[in-house]
C-alpha cells in the first residue's frame, strides 16, 4: 500500500475511533478489541480517562491489556464477566447485514467471547473494510495443536484451503498457545450456514466469521462518519 494510501486509512481509522469512543459513558466496563484499528480508540479512551472519565475494561490480548494499562484504564479479569456495557473493535471486513470476517490481529477466540457478553458491540472501520460479499480475507480459524491435521482436513471437506499462519518465518501462536489457520472458501454466499458448519468441527477453538452478534458498524470515508445498524 503506497504511503499516501496508508495515510488516509489511518486518518479514517482515527475518525471513526473518535465517534465510536463518544458512545462510552461514565461508569461503564469497556471491551477492548485488538489491531490497528481498535490501537486509535484506546488512545482515544486513554485520553478520556486523563480527563476524568470513569471506566474499566477487558482486553482481548496481551498487547491490548499492556497498551491500555500504560495509558491508565483499569483492566478486569475477562473470565469473571458476565457481562460488558460496549465493545470497541476491529474488522477485517464487513457487509450491510453486519456480517465480520476478523482475526487479522489473531485475537479472535477473546475477541469473540467480548462481542459476544456486550450489550452494544461496535466495529470501527475505514470505507476499505466494507464489502457486498465476505471472503476476499480469508477467514481465521483457532485450532488446538493437536487437532491441527483434523481441523485442516475437515475443513477441506467443506471446501476451504487453508495454511497455517506464520510470522517473520515462525508458526504464530496465540495468546491462548493455539494455532491459527488462514482458510480460504472464496466469496461466501451464506456466511451463517459456514459458521454452523465450521462450529461443528472438534478441535477448532473459533473461527473469524462474526454472525448476529455486532450492533453497529461506525465506518469513516473521508469526510463522512456512516454508522451501520
Amino acid at each position: 500500500m503506497a504511503t499516501t494510501d496508508r495515510t488516509q486509512q489511518d486518518a479514517q481509522k482515527l475518525s471513526a475511533a473518535r465517534a465510536a469512543v463518544k458512545f462510552v459513558k461514565d461508569g461503564d466496563v469497556v471491551g477492548l478489541g485488538t489491531g490497528s484499528t481498535t490501537t486509535f480508540a484506546i488512545k482515544e479512551l486513554g485520553k478520556r480517562v486523563k480527563e476524568g472519565l470513569q471506566i474499566k475494561a477487558a482486553a482481548s490480548s496481551i498487547r491490548t491489556q499492556e497498551l491500555a494499562e500504560s495509558l491508565g484504564i483499569e483492566i478486569l479479569d475477562l473470565g469473571r464477566l458476565s457481562q460488558l456495557d460496549i465493545s470497541i473493535d476491529g474488522a477485517d471486513e464487513f457487509t450491510d447485514s453486519l456480517d465480520l470476517i476478523k482475526g487479522g490481529g489473531g485475537a479472535l477466540f477473546r475477541e469473540k467471547i467480548i462481542a459476544s457478553l456486550s450489550k452494544n458491540a461496535i466495529i470501527i472501520a475505514d470505507a476499505s473494510k466494507k464489502v457486498k460479499k465476505l471472503g476476499a480475507f480469508t477467514v481465521p480459524v483457532e485450532v488446538i495443536p493437536l487437532a491441527y491435521q483434523y481441523v485442516f482436513d475437515q475443513m477441506h471437506k467443506l471446501g476451504g484451503k487453508g495454511i497455517l499462519r506464520t510470522v517473520a518465518g515462525q508458526t504464530f501462536i496465540t495468546d491462548n498457545g493455539n494455532l491459527i489457520i488462514d482458510a480460504d472458501f472464496g466469496l461466501i454466499d451464506d456466511p451463517a450456514k459456514l459458521s454452523a458448519d465450521l462450529n461443528q468441527i472438534n478441535g477448532l477453538l473459533a473461527h473469524g466469521l462474526f454472525i448476529n452478534i455486532t450492533s453497529k458498524v461506525i465506518m469513516s470515508d473521508g469526510e463522512d462518519i456512516i454508522i451501520f445498524e
